[in-house]
């Protein structure tokens, strides 16, 4: 697109009248959908968290009467750390699995049946987890493990609908809007498990978040087309305005996937790096946070050697019940939920005004997240109590957020018909801390669960942050990349040399953007 004057007053003019949603969001349909998928992502991570609450009510000593009257102090299931590690870790053994099927069914199918789809299947299993786990303690391994299959493909299927339905200009506030939907369901999952296993019992949990699950399910599919053509609800005035803003259309036909360029793309694989390792620090604190919170009560009596006061402190500065475990443990992610769509409204602020390119931005959020995530996250190794631990953890996972407006964004700039291939890629290898961080602090955390041994998984958390960084900072790219503009304009099969030409302008002025005097 050739920029000129009229050219550029025309265009600021249409992005401030439809940048400008107001409180009546449900009148722009792309920003009801990003609501919807909001409580849809929120919908998927109660859905994996419930465990991360109950397996502590699952596994307390309670006294326990018998037939002939007597009561004893025993627990519901006798799951030893490391056993409660690869429970914990049993969803993602399925969730690694569908990330690249996932970004393809979308591709082929659409990317908003593959997204309601995958949350109301784990939701069914998810209602009958109660049945199974007392049948057979192995079975809610099973079930977990299908869960994170089913639930695998929504990540990458929500930039199939992205895809279609965000402008270029709108995608970090559209996806960040979404994505924090996750950070929300645990706030909300995290302290509402806890009031529902101290009232009910722990198979409560299970029943309530799969019920809501499958609520939401049915407003999706009411509500949610696969794009804008297909959507009734639409104006005529927000139909021509995406149409005009994106540079690929639903045209109906096959899209070939470029796997070997893909594969061998370095700003692909800073993307794929970057999502790792935030996932590794976020996981770690998912599964073992409440478990944290929980069992740094001193399992056995404490006494101050000298001055040293200070494993006594942490036994007594933690001694959370169950309600107040969920709490704490929800702060960081009450953090993120909050920082994520200001993080998404600030990133394409910066694009907008010209202050950054879209490559700038991507790596000043992403690698001043990670650097931030690791200064925290050390801190949390060293001030081992009530206010400095939750301090800094919620200080960690929070900053989460400016990363998040970076590379989980990325795969629509640098391929935007391709983008759910890509997350696919990219939760692939994400997915991995969710298998391994678990098992990994069951081992390195011994039942006498000393501070020292969570000082090691904080330390690892640091060190994978500060590693993610150094790749993005490196490789990482906010242009569209030749072999995705190869793909799309065979795809069209016309004005081949045209578009060619076309996206080199595009790229050329991304490049120029934000030299001084320009506006």
């Amino acid at each position: 697109m050739v920029h000129t004057g009229n050219g550029d007053k025309q265009s600021t003019e249409e992005n401030e009248s439809n940048r400008s949603v107001g409180w009546q969001f449900w009148k722009k349909r792309r920003y009801l959908i990003a609501f919807l998928a909001f409580c849809g992502f929120l919908n998927s991570y109660a859905l994996r968290v419930n465990l991360s609450i109950a397996i502590i009510d699952m596994t307390d000593l309670k006294n326990i009467t018998s037939s002939n009257g007597t009561v004893t102090l025993e627990r519901e299931f006798e799951w030893d750390s490391v056993l409660q590690g690869y429970i914990l870790s049993s969803f993602f053994y399925g969730y690694i699995t569908t990330q690249l099927l996932g970004g393809y069914l979308a591709l082929r199918f659409g990317g908003a049946k593959i997204f309601g789809g995958g949350i109301a299947a784990t939701a069914i299993l998810t209602l009958l987890t109660p049945w199974l786990v007392k049948s057979n303690d192995y079975l809610l391994l099973g079930v977990r493990i299908l869960e994170g299959i089913f639930e695998g493909v929504t990540y990458p299927s929500i930039h199939g609908v992205w895809s279609k339905w965000a402008p270029p200009l709108e995608r970090s506030r559209l996806a960040t809007i979404a994505f924090s939907g996750s950070f929300a369901g645990t706030v909300v999952a995290m302290p509402v498990c806890s009031f529902l296993a101290s009232a009910f019992g722990w198979p409560s949990i299970f029943y309530c978040t799969g019920t809501v699950g499958l609520i939401w399910f049915l407003i999706w599919i009411l509500v949610v087309a696969e794009s804008p053509d297909r959507d009734s609800g639409i104006s005529p005035e927000e139909l021509k305005y995406i149409k005009e803003k994106l540079s690929s259309t639903d045209n109906g036909k096959a899209v070939k996937v470029p796997w070997r360029a893909i594969l061998t793309s370095m700003p692909v694989w800073a993307i794929t790096v970057s999502h790792f390792s935030e996932n590794w620090g976020f996981y770690t604190q998912l599964t073992q946070l409440p478990t944290f919170m929980k069992s740094m009560v001193a399992s056995h009596p404490v006494q101050p050697h000298g001055n040293n006061y200070s494993h006594l402190l942490f036994a007594e500065v933690l001694k959370f019940d169950l309600g107040k475990t969920g709490f704490m443990s929800a702060l960081p992610y009450l953090f993120m939920a909050v920082m994520l769509p200001i993080a998404g409204q600030l990133a394409d602020w910066c694009r907008e005004k010209k202050y950054l390119t879209t490559t700038q931005v991507r790596r000043v959020f992403n690698c001043g997240g990670f650097l931030g995530q690791t200064v925290f996250m050390i801190s949390a190794a060293f001030w081992l109590s009530q206010v400095g631990t939750t301090l800094c953890v919620t200080l960690a996972v929070g900053l989460g957020a400016l990363a998040w407006a970076g590379f989980s964004v990325n795969h629509l700039d640098v391929a935007p018909q391709h983008a759910s291939v890509l997350l696919g890629l990219g939760n692939t290898f994400a997915t991995i801390p969710g298998i391994v961080s678990p098992i990994l602090t069951g081992y390195i955390v011994k039942d006498d669960e000393s501070p020292d041994d969570w000082r090691i998984v904080f330390y690892i958390s640091a060190s994978i942050y500060l590693f993610g960084a150094l790749v993005y900072g490196m490789f990482a790219s906010g242009e569209l990349q030749p072999w995705a503009v190869e793909s799309e304009i065979l795809t069209s099969g016309v004005g081949k040399d045209i578009e060619m030409n076309k996206v080199k302008e595009n790229m050329s002025y991304e490049n120029k953007a934000f030299q001084p005097g320009s506006n």
